[in-house]
Formats: C-alpha cells, sequence, structure tokens
C-alpha cells in the first residue's frame, strides 16, 4: 500500500527474462516488477515465451496494476535461435526492436519512471533510454573478471572462456549505444563493486552498487529452520553450476589441507556442469576421493535438505556478478568463505564468513584453509556467525528489501533530477565509501 509520504506513479519496465516459480535472470525480472507493482501502475515489457507461466501465476494471484506487454522478433529473424544458442545476439536485436514498443506505450501512458532490469549486464545498450524519462539502469553487472594470475590454474577450457569473456566485454564497452545507455541513465545500479568501476568509464553519472541476490518469503520459510549442526564430521559444501570459473579446484586443494589437520571432514558438491571430471580427477591426485561427494543436479528441495547436513559454504568465484546460493546458505546459518570478489563479496560479512584476498592461487588457497580450520575447531565462531547470517538474510538480503530501495528511488526520481547526495541520504541512509567494508548490500553512491 502507498503511504502519505508516497505517490502512485506510473512505472514502465524492460525485463526480457520474467518468469516466475525461477531463480537467477527470470527470478530477479518477476520479483522485481513484483515488489513495484505493490505501490505502483507498472507495465513490464517482456519476452512472449514468459507469457504461459506469467499469466498462469497472475490467475492464482491477480494484480490488476500490473500489465505485461509481450513482445518477440518475427519468426524470419529469430529462426536461428535455439535455447541458449545465440542468446546474446539476439537480446541485442530484441532491444533494438523493442524501442518502438515501448514509444508506443509512452504515447498512451505518462510514465515518471523506466527501470532496466534484465538481463542484469552492463555490456548491452536498453531501449528505455531512448525515452525522456527518468531512467534507472539496473542491477546490472558482468564487470567483473577472474584475477589473471588465476587464469593458469583453471584449465585451457577455462582460459579460452576467459579471453573470449573478455573481448565481447570489450566489445560492449566500445558500442555508441551502450555508452549512451550509461549517459542517459538517471542512476545506474551496478551489483558489484567491479561493475560500477566500468559503468563510470562509460560515463553513468550516478552510481549506486547493491546486490542482486535475494530471498522471496518462500525461500524464507524453508531455509530459516534448519538448525545450526554441532554434530560431527565437519562438513563443508560448495553448489551451482561446476565451471571453471567457480573456482572449486582451489576449494579442493583448500580442503585437502583441512583434511591434514582435521581429519574428520567432508566436502559435499552440489550441481554438476562440464568441470566435474576434473575436479574428481583432481580428488584422486590429492587423495581425498574418498573423502568428497559429488551429488550431481538436485531439486531445490533436495538441495535445502543437504545445506542442513553441512556446516559451512565454500563459495570460491572468481567472478560472480549475483551468488545466490551464498544468500541461501547464510539464510539456513551457514557461514560462507567466499573470495572477496563480485557479488558475495558484497553479501558476506566478518559477522557471517570469510572473504579472502584473491591475490594468486597458491595464497588464495592456503587462507581458505584456514577460514575452515578456525570454523572446524570452534563450534562456538560457528554458531555465532549461523546466528548472524540469519539476521543479515531477514533485514538485508530479502525481496522486500530490495523493493523499499528502488521505491525510494522511484521517488525520488519522479520528483526531480537527484543529485548524490540527495539519493544517498534518502535510499541509503548514509554514504559509505566501500560497501564490502560496510558489509553491504546497502547503496553505494558514487558521483
Amino acid at each position: 500500500m502507498t503511504t502519505n509520504s508516497t505517490r502512485r506513479l506510473n512505472v514502465l519496465i524492460s525485463a526480457y527474462s520474467c518468469e516466475p516459480n525461477r531463480g537467477s535472470e527470470p527470478g530477479v525480472g518477476w520479483n522485481t516488477v513484483q515488489q513495484a507493482a505493490q505501490n505502483h501502475e507498472v507495465w513490464v515489457i517482456t519476452r512472449a515465451n514468459n507469457r504461459e507461466p506469467i499469466e498462469n501465476a497472475l490467475a492464482q494471484t491477480p494484480q490488476p496494476n500490473l500489465h505485461f506487454v509481450y513482445f518477440d522478433l518475427p519468426p524470419w529473424a529469430r529462426f536461428w535461435k535455439k535455447g541458449p544458442r545465440g542468446v546474446h545476439l539476439y537480446y541485442y536485436l530484441w532491444q533494438l526492436a523493442a524501442r518502438s514498443v515501448a514509444r508506443e506505450i509512452a504515447r498512451k501512458v505518462r510514465f515518471d519512471v523506466t527501470h532496466h532490469i534484465t538481463f542484469v549486464t552492463y555490456s548491452h545498450p536498453s531501449f528505455l533510454a531512448s525515452l525522456p524519462v527518468p531512467f534507472v539502469w539496473g542491477s546490472v553487472g558482468g564487470g567483473e573478471s577472474a584475477p589473471f594470475r588465476f587464469w593458469k590454474s583453471i584449465g585451457w577450457r577455462g582460459f579460452l572462456f576467459e579471453m573470449v569473456r573478455s573481448i565481447a566485454r570489450k566489445r560492449g564497452e566500445w558500442d555508441p549505444l551502450v555508452r549512451n545507455t550509461a549517459q542517459k541513465a538517471a542512476v545506474a545500479v551496478a551489483t558489484t563493486v567491479e561493475t560500477a568501476e566500468r559503468l563510470r568509464s562509460l560515463g553513468a553519472r550516478q552510481i549506486v552498487t547493491q546486490s542482486v541476490a535475494a530471498l522471496n518469503e518462500a525461500d524464507l520459510q524453508k531455509l530459516l529452520p534448519i538448525p545450526t549442526r554441532t554434530s560431527t564430521p565437519f562438513r563443508v559444501f560448495s553448489m551451482g553450476r561446476l565451471l571453471p570459473w567457480k573456482g572449486l579446484h582451489l576449494a579442493m586443494e583448500a580442503f585437502s589441507r583441512l583434511l591434514a589437520r582435521c581429519p574428520e571432514s567432508e566436502y559435499w558438491l552440489i550441481g554438476d556442469g562440464p568441470e566435474r571430471q576434473r575436479l574428481e580427477k583432481l580428488a584422486g591426485r590429492l587423495g581425498i576421493l574418498d573423502r568428497v561427494t559429488f551429488f550431481g543436479h538436485l531439486s531445490r528441495l533436495e538441495t535445502f535438505q543437504k545445506i542442513s547436513g553441512c556446516d559451512v559454504m565454500l563459495f570460491p568465484s572468481l567472478h560472480d556478478s549475483g551468488g545466490w546460493a551464498s544468500v541461501e546458505a547464510m539464510a539456513a546459518g551457514r557461514p560462507v568463505v567466499c573470495l572477496d570478489l563480485g557479488g558475495p563479496a558484497l553479501q558476506v560479512t566478518v559477522a557471517t564468513g570469510y572473504r579472502i584476498p584473491a591475490i594468486e592461487p597458491g595464497q588464495a588457497t592456503r587462507e581458505i584453509t584456514e577460514a575452515l580450520v578456525a570454523l572446524a575447531t570452534d563450534v562456538s565462531l560457528r554458531a555465532r556467525m549461523s546466528d548472524a547470517c540469519r539476521l543479515r538474510v531477514q533485514e538485508e538480503l530479502t525481496w522486500s528489501r530490495v523493493g523499499k530501495k528502488f521505491e525510494a528511488l522511484y521517488q525520488e526520481l519522479a520528483v526531480s533530477e537527484p543529485t548524490a547526495s540527495s539519493l544517498a541520504s534518502s535510499v541509503v541512509g548514509q554514504k559509505v565509501k566501500n560497501p564490502r567494508e560496510a558489509g553491504a548490500i546497502s547503496l553505494e553512491r558514487e558521483a
């Protein structure tokens, strides 16, 4: 409901990926528009293939102030797109073509604010930049890079992936439409400190840093009641796709060193992917295969059940804009050991886990080991961090919290062009120099 201090706005949202009961990009789109529609009249331009799940959800829970406009390129312009093949080219063309759709809607509705949500990538343009309306770009990510000293450790496939990714990102930064999007944004919202730096170089006027990972009420109800473990063995887990840049080879090395000092330990990997075979061979070479379990892909319910049987999450990703896995782990009261990179570095604080500097592989492995040993040998430390993890998620890492932050931003933009100081005050409450040091999902304003 609106309050006396706010007014009902007309908001136009771009959410190419938007689908209920999904995680990652579709979940970002769906949850963000749900939050916006609590206070405003919201129009959402999204892909036509999202229509069925969206309309099924709206049939169960009608939202009369939420209006979806479904748009796709004609069949002759997309016959070549098959699943994920060609998705980035198609997304780029979709953005170009959707400008006419947005302009047609804007001729009928006077919008107060426009907001690009998905894809969550800074290296592609948004058609909303072409409208003469205050424009929020993001949260957008993708500005993170695996530190170069780690490239050799991720194997030739990982090395090649990083090269191609770096080239594609540079192409985006040279694109005049991407630069126009950054410069037209009244506020650009970055998912990480690294992306914020990229947005600044593109000419964004006002930059906010905010983690994109959050949980809804249904997930909280499943995860928060999971009790803290006090029994043996000490069990470490990682979850997500098994990809070279996820840094799980570092996790395997660190776990082998943990075993030398804490023999009653186990390591569970939840998820599957092309890196699995390499990781299994590494575990064999390290002589720890009998203490490591690969569960493969599990359902969400099965994943939550496995989390309940573990003590600590190990998340050594080398670049990750989101990091939902770490938020889920913290909601279950599991401290997180991560690298001081990307999204997880914004979510994890000194009270909820360890952020390991990513200087070079040997150093990172040693420091991950020390963090695991500290948690393995101090039950009271795990208990304190467990309580802090749950509290942090409830206070900062929920979709309702994200919705309140965007609500404050919308209201500020609808009144006038923001200033760095006024938005920092209205959205954050205080300006912080380094969101990681502040344990931040809280927003960082940069002029």
